[in-house]
Protein backbone atom coordinates (compact mmCIF):
# COMPACT_ATOMS: atom_id res chain seq x y z
CA UNK A 1 0.00 0.00 0.00
CA UNK A 2 1.19 3.47 -0.92
CA UNK A 3 0.16 6.08 1.62
CA UNK A 4 -1.32 9.38 0.51
CA UNK A 5 -3.24 9.63 3.77
CA UNK A 6 -1.22 12.09 5.82
CA UNK A 7 2.21 13.63 6.19
CA UNK A 8 2.05 12.22 9.74
CA UNK A 9 2.42 8.77 8.19
CA UNK A 10 5.89 9.55 6.86
CA UNK A 11 8.94 8.56 8.86
CA UNK A 12 11.73 10.92 9.86
CA UNK A 13 14.32 12.48 7.60
CA UNK A 14 17.79 10.87 7.84
CA UNK A 15 19.36 14.20 8.87
CA UNK A 16 16.90 14.40 11.77
CA UNK A 17 17.69 10.84 12.83
CA UNK A 18 21.41 11.60 12.69
CA UNK A 19 21.01 14.73 14.80
CA UNK A 20 19.01 12.88 17.44
CA UNK A 21 21.55 10.08 17.44
CA UNK A 22 24.41 12.51 17.97
CA UNK A 23 22.54 14.04 20.92
CA UNK A 24 22.26 10.61 22.54
CA UNK A 25 25.98 10.48 23.33
CA UNK A 26 27.06 11.47 26.82
CA UNK A 27 25.05 13.40 29.36
CA UNK A 28 23.22 16.70 29.30
CA UNK A 29 21.24 18.73 31.78
CA UNK A 30 17.52 18.01 31.89
CA UNK A 31 14.41 20.07 31.13
CA UNK A 32 15.96 22.17 28.37
CA UNK A 33 19.04 23.41 30.19
CA UNK A 34 21.34 21.83 27.63
CA UNK A 35 23.45 22.95 24.64
CA UNK A 36 21.19 21.38 21.98
CA UNK A 37 18.11 23.25 23.20
CA UNK A 38 20.08 26.48 23.51
CA UNK A 39 21.35 26.18 19.93
CA UNK A 40 17.84 25.45 18.64
CA UNK A 41 16.53 28.53 20.45
CA UNK A 42 19.23 30.58 18.75
CA UNK A 43 18.17 29.17 15.39
CA UNK A 44 14.67 30.53 16.00
CA UNK A 45 16.06 33.89 17.09
CA UNK A 46 18.17 34.07 13.96
CA UNK A 47 14.96 33.66 11.96
CA UNK A 48 12.58 35.84 13.98
CA UNK A 49 14.87 38.18 15.93
CA UNK A 50 16.18 38.35 19.48
CA UNK A 51 12.97 39.86 20.87
CA UNK A 52 11.09 36.54 20.78
CA UNK A 53 10.58 33.72 23.24
CA UNK A 54 10.60 30.09 22.10
CA UNK A 55 9.55 27.02 24.07
CA UNK A 56 9.59 23.40 22.93
CA UNK A 57 6.83 20.84 23.47
CA UNK A 58 6.13 17.38 22.10
CA UNK A 59 2.86 17.74 20.16
CA UNK A 60 0.92 20.19 18.07
CA UNK A 61 -2.09 19.93 20.35
CA UNK A 62 0.10 20.94 23.28
CA UNK A 63 1.57 23.88 21.35
CA UNK A 64 -1.89 25.18 20.47
CA UNK A 65 -3.56 24.59 23.80
CA UNK A 66 -0.79 25.72 26.13
CA UNK A 67 0.17 28.80 24.13
CA UNK A 68 -3.45 29.97 24.21
CA UNK A 69 -3.87 29.02 27.86
CA UNK A 70 -1.01 31.34 28.80
CA UNK A 71 -2.72 34.40 27.28
CA UNK A 72 -6.37 33.84 28.21
CA UNK A 73 -8.59 33.67 31.25
CA UNK A 74 -11.52 31.24 31.49
CA UNK A 75 -14.13 33.94 30.83
CA UNK A 76 -12.46 34.82 27.53
CA UNK A 77 -13.06 33.20 24.16
CA UNK A 78 -11.03 32.13 21.13
CA UNK A 79 -12.35 32.54 17.59
CA UNK A 80 -11.46 29.69 15.23
CA UNK A 81 -12.59 28.50 11.82
CA UNK A 82 -15.27 25.86 11.39
CA UNK A 83 -12.68 23.41 10.04
CA UNK A 84 -9.87 24.28 12.48
CA UNK A 85 -7.87 21.41 13.93
CA UNK A 86 -8.68 22.73 17.41
CA UNK A 87 -12.37 22.38 16.61
CA UNK A 88 -12.37 19.09 14.70
CA UNK A 89 -9.43 17.02 15.88
CA UNK A 90 -8.23 17.88 19.37
CA UNK A 91 -10.91 16.03 21.34
CA UNK A 92 -12.04 19.10 23.26
CA UNK A 93 -8.57 19.61 24.74
CA UNK A 94 -8.56 23.38 24.11
CA UNK A 95 -11.76 23.92 26.09
CA UNK A 96 -10.86 21.45 28.81
CA UNK A 97 -7.40 22.77 29.57
CA UNK A 98 -7.87 26.49 28.96
CA UNK A 99 -11.38 26.78 30.37
CA UNK A 100 -12.09 29.26 27.58
CA UNK A 101 -14.90 29.08 25.09
CA UNK A 102 -13.83 28.31 21.52
CA UNK A 103 -16.24 29.93 19.08
CA UNK A 104 -16.54 28.44 15.60
CA UNK A 105 -16.63 30.96 12.76
CA UNK A 106 -17.59 30.12 9.13
CA UNK A 107 -14.60 29.96 6.80
CA UNK A 108 -13.99 30.35 3.08
CA UNK A 109 -11.68 27.70 1.63
CA UNK A 110 -10.60 27.04 5.20
CA UNK A 111 -9.75 30.70 5.86
CA UNK A 112 -11.19 33.11 8.40
CA UNK A 113 -12.36 36.50 7.15
CA UNK A 114 -13.07 39.78 8.88
CA UNK A 115 -16.68 39.50 7.75
CA UNK A 116 -16.99 36.19 9.55
CA UNK A 117 -15.32 37.50 12.70
CA UNK A 118 -17.28 40.74 12.87
CA UNK A 119 -20.48 39.45 14.59
CA UNK A 120 -18.43 38.04 17.47
CA UNK A 121 -15.84 40.77 17.78
CA UNK A 122 -18.15 43.75 17.52
CA UNK A 123 -20.95 42.58 19.77
CA UNK A 124 -21.67 44.82 22.73
CA UNK A 125 -19.66 43.92 25.82
CA UNK A 126 -21.76 41.92 28.24
CA UNK A 127 -20.57 39.92 31.21
CA UNK A 128 -23.24 37.32 30.44
CA UNK A 129 -21.12 36.31 27.43
CA UNK A 130 -17.53 35.23 27.12
CA UNK A 131 -15.25 38.04 26.00
CA UNK A 132 -13.24 37.51 22.78
CA UNK A 133 -9.48 37.53 23.39
CA UNK A 134 -7.77 35.52 20.61
CA UNK A 135 -8.28 34.93 16.90
CA UNK A 136 -6.56 31.72 15.78
CA UNK A 137 -5.75 31.13 12.12
CA UNK A 138 -4.28 27.97 10.63
CA UNK A 139 -1.43 28.18 8.11
CA UNK A 140 -1.69 26.12 5.98
CA UNK A 141 -5.41 25.65 6.54
CA UNK A 142 -7.03 22.28 7.02
CA UNK A 143 -7.85 22.41 3.30
CA UNK A 144 -4.15 23.01 2.53
CA UNK A 145 -4.94 26.49 1.29
CA UNK A 146 -2.50 29.24 2.19
CA UNK A 147 -3.25 32.69 3.60
CA UNK A 148 -1.46 35.45 1.71
CA UNK A 149 0.45 38.09 3.65
CA UNK A 150 -2.30 40.57 2.82
CA UNK A 151 -5.02 38.26 4.12
CA UNK A 152 -3.16 37.78 7.39
CA UNK A 153 -2.52 41.51 7.79
CA UNK A 154 -6.19 42.23 7.23
CA UNK A 155 -7.11 39.89 10.08
CA UNK A 156 -4.36 41.00 12.46
CA UNK A 157 -5.06 44.70 11.89
CA UNK A 158 -8.74 44.14 12.57
CA UNK A 159 -8.09 42.00 15.65
CA UNK A 160 -5.60 44.48 17.12
CA UNK A 161 -7.99 47.41 16.61
CA UNK A 162 -10.41 45.54 18.82
CA UNK A 163 -7.86 44.54 21.45
CA UNK A 164 -7.51 40.89 20.40
CA UNK A 165 -4.39 38.78 20.00
CA UNK A 166 -3.75 36.64 16.92
CA UNK A 167 -2.43 33.09 17.16
CA UNK A 168 -1.25 31.02 14.20
CA UNK A 169 -1.51 27.24 14.23
CA UNK A 170 1.51 26.49 12.08
CA UNK A 171 1.62 22.72 12.16
CA UNK A 172 2.38 22.92 8.40
CA UNK A 173 4.01 26.33 8.45
CA UNK A 174 6.96 25.12 6.37
CA UNK A 175 4.65 24.12 3.53
CA UNK A 176 3.08 27.58 3.68
CA UNK A 177 6.49 29.30 3.55
CA UNK A 178 7.53 27.17 0.58
CA UNK A 179 4.26 27.86 -1.21
CA UNK A 180 4.51 31.61 -0.62
CA UNK A 181 8.22 31.74 -1.43
CA UNK A 182 8.75 33.76 1.76
CA UNK A 183 10.74 33.49 4.95
CA UNK A 184 8.74 32.79 8.10
CA UNK A 185 8.65 36.34 9.56
CA UNK A 186 7.00 37.81 6.45
CA UNK A 187 3.67 36.11 7.13
CA UNK A 188 3.90 35.78 10.92
CA UNK A 189 5.69 38.37 13.03
CA UNK A 190 5.89 41.05 10.33
CA UNK A 191 2.25 40.48 9.39
CA UNK A 192 1.05 41.10 12.94
CA UNK A 193 0.74 37.58 14.37
CA UNK A 194 1.30 37.70 18.14
CA UNK A 195 2.21 34.09 18.83
CA UNK A 196 2.74 30.93 16.88
CA UNK A 197 2.65 27.15 17.08
CA UNK A 198 5.57 26.13 14.85
CA UNK A 199 5.38 22.57 13.56
CA UNK A 200 8.16 20.13 12.81
CA UNK A 201 6.61 16.67 13.08
CA UNK A 202 4.66 16.83 9.81
CA UNK A 203 7.74 17.90 7.84
CA UNK A 204 10.38 15.33 8.70
CA UNK A 205 10.93 15.44 12.45
CA UNK A 206 10.23 12.48 14.74
CA UNK A 207 8.44 14.61 17.32
CA UNK A 208 8.53 18.14 18.59
CA UNK A 209 6.82 21.47 18.08
CA UNK A 210 7.71 24.99 19.18
CA UNK A 211 5.70 27.78 20.78
CA UNK A 212 6.96 31.18 19.66
CA UNK A 213 5.82 34.42 21.29
CA UNK A 214 6.79 37.60 19.48
CA UNK A 215 7.29 39.41 22.78
CA UNK A 216 8.49 38.44 26.25
CA UNK A 217 5.15 39.22 27.91
CA UNK A 218 4.27 35.59 28.56
CA UNK A 219 7.65 34.08 29.40
CA UNK A 220 7.01 33.54 33.09
CA UNK A 221 3.43 32.34 32.67
CA UNK A 222 4.28 29.84 29.96
CA UNK A 223 7.06 28.25 32.01
CA UNK A 224 4.43 27.23 34.56
CA UNK A 225 1.74 26.50 31.98
CA UNK A 226 4.05 24.11 30.14
CA UNK A 227 4.90 22.23 33.33
CA UNK A 228 1.28 21.97 34.44
CA UNK A 229 0.41 20.89 30.92
CA UNK A 230 2.82 17.94 31.16
CA UNK A 231 5.00 19.17 28.29
CA UNK A 232 8.23 20.07 30.08
CA UNK A 233 10.25 17.26 28.53
CA UNK A 234 13.03 15.94 30.75
CA UNK A 235 15.29 15.00 27.82
CA UNK A 236 14.51 18.17 25.91
CA UNK A 237 17.81 17.90 24.07
CA UNK A 238 16.25 15.42 21.62
CA UNK A 239 13.68 18.02 20.59
CA UNK A 240 16.31 20.74 20.43
CA UNK A 241 18.69 18.62 18.36
CA UNK A 242 15.97 17.87 15.83
CA UNK A 243 14.99 21.52 15.45
CA UNK A 244 18.61 22.55 15.09
CA UNK A 245 19.01 20.14 12.16
CA UNK A 246 15.60 21.10 10.79
CA UNK A 247 16.46 24.80 10.61
CA UNK A 248 20.19 25.15 10.14
CA UNK A 249 20.69 24.32 6.45
CA UNK A 250 17.18 24.77 5.08
CA UNK A 251 16.08 21.17 5.57
CA UNK A 252 12.59 22.47 6.41
CA UNK A 253 12.43 24.18 3.02
CA UNK A 254 13.72 21.23 1.01
CA UNK A 255 11.23 18.90 2.66
CA UNK A 256 8.26 21.23 2.29
CA UNK A 257 9.07 22.19 -1.30
CA UNK A 258 9.24 18.52 -2.24
CA UNK A 259 5.93 17.71 -0.54
CA UNK A 260 4.20 20.63 -2.24
CA UNK A 261 5.56 19.59 -5.62
CA UNK A 262 4.29 16.04 -5.13
CA UNK A 263 0.81 17.40 -4.41
CA UNK A 264 0.89 19.30 -7.69
CA UNK A 265 1.66 16.03 -9.45
CA UNK A 266 -1.27 14.35 -7.72
CA UNK A 267 -3.52 17.16 -8.94
CA UNK A 268 -2.13 16.81 -12.45
CA UNK A 269 -2.93 13.08 -12.41
CA UNK A 270 -6.55 13.84 -11.50
CA UNK A 271 -7.07 16.91 -13.66
CA UNK A 272 -8.65 15.28 -16.70
CA UNK A 273 -10.02 12.14 -15.06
CA UNK A 274 -13.73 11.60 -15.80
CA UNK A 275 -16.05 12.54 -12.94
CA UNK A 276 -13.30 14.15 -10.84
CA UNK A 277 -13.59 17.66 -9.40
CA UNK A 278 -10.71 19.27 -7.50
CA UNK A 279 -12.50 21.27 -4.81
CA UNK A 280 -9.78 23.49 -3.35
CA UNK A 281 -6.80 25.40 -4.69
CA UNK A 282 -3.72 23.17 -4.47
CA UNK A 283 -1.56 25.65 -2.58
CA UNK A 284 0.55 23.28 -0.49
CA UNK A 285 0.91 19.54 0.05
CA UNK A 286 -2.65 18.22 -0.20
CA UNK A 287 -5.28 17.76 -2.88
CA UNK A 288 -9.00 17.78 -2.08
CA UNK A 289 -11.17 16.28 -4.78
CA UNK A 290 -14.53 14.68 -5.35
CA UNK A 291 -14.05 11.27 -6.95
CA UNK A 292 -16.57 8.79 -8.32
CA UNK A 293 -17.36 6.16 -5.72
CA UNK A 294 -16.07 3.37 -7.96
CA UNK A 295 -12.75 5.18 -8.37
CA UNK A 296 -12.39 5.52 -4.60
CA UNK A 297 -13.03 1.80 -4.17
CA UNK A 298 -10.47 0.85 -6.80
CA UNK A 299 -7.79 3.27 -5.62
CA UNK A 300 -8.20 2.09 -2.02
CA UNK A 301 -6.92 -1.32 -3.11
CA UNK A 302 -3.44 0.15 -3.65
CA UNK A 303 -3.43 3.55 -1.97
CA UNK A 304 -4.26 4.65 1.53
CA UNK A 305 -6.09 8.00 1.69
CA UNK A 306 -8.99 9.50 3.60
CA UNK A 307 -12.52 10.17 2.46
CA UNK A 308 -12.94 13.67 3.84
CA UNK A 309 -16.70 13.94 3.28
CA UNK A 310 -18.70 10.74 2.92
CA UNK A 311 -21.75 12.64 1.70
CA UNK A 312 -20.02 14.08 -1.35
CA UNK A 313 -17.17 11.58 -1.85
CA UNK A 314 -14.62 14.33 -1.30
CA UNK A 315 -11.21 12.84 -0.52
CA UNK A 316 -7.92 14.21 0.77
CA UNK A 317 -4.72 13.08 -0.92
CA UNK A 318 -1.64 14.26 0.95
CA UNK A 319 2.04 14.22 0.06
CA UNK A 320 5.00 14.38 2.43
CA UNK A 321 8.74 14.95 2.30
CA UNK A 322 9.08 11.19 1.73
CA UNK A 323 6.60 10.84 -1.15
CA UNK A 324 8.40 9.65 -4.28
CA UNK A 325 7.95 10.29 -7.98
CA UNK A 326 7.48 6.56 -8.42
CA UNK A 327 4.56 6.55 -5.99
CA UNK A 328 2.88 9.43 -7.79
CA UNK A 329 3.48 7.78 -11.14
CA UNK A 330 1.82 4.62 -9.82
CA UNK A 331 -1.12 6.73 -8.65
CA UNK A 332 -1.41 8.46 -12.02
CA UNK A 333 -1.38 5.12 -13.85
CA UNK A 334 -4.04 3.73 -11.52
CA UNK A 335 -6.31 6.75 -12.10
CA UNK A 336 -5.83 6.43 -15.85
CA UNK A 337 -6.58 2.71 -15.79
CA UNK A 338 -9.80 3.26 -13.85
CA UNK A 339 -10.89 6.14 -16.07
Amino acid sequence: MISLASDNYAGAHPEIIAAAGAAAAGTGSAYGDDPWTAIAEQRFKKIFGDDISVFFVMTGTAANVLSIDAVTRPFESVLISDCAHMHMDECGAPERFTGSKFIVVPSENGKLTVEGLRPWVEQEADYHRSRPKVVSITQTTEYATVYSVEEIKTITDYAHRHGLLVHMDGSRISNAAAALGLDFPAFTKDAGVDFLSFGGTKNGMMFGEAVVYFSHDYDDVFQYTRKQGMQLVSKMRFVGAQFEAFLKDGLWKRNATHANAMAQKIAEALKDAPGVTITQPVDANAVFAILPEKMIEELHKKFHFYVWDNQTNEVRLMASFATTDEEIQAFAEAVKAIG
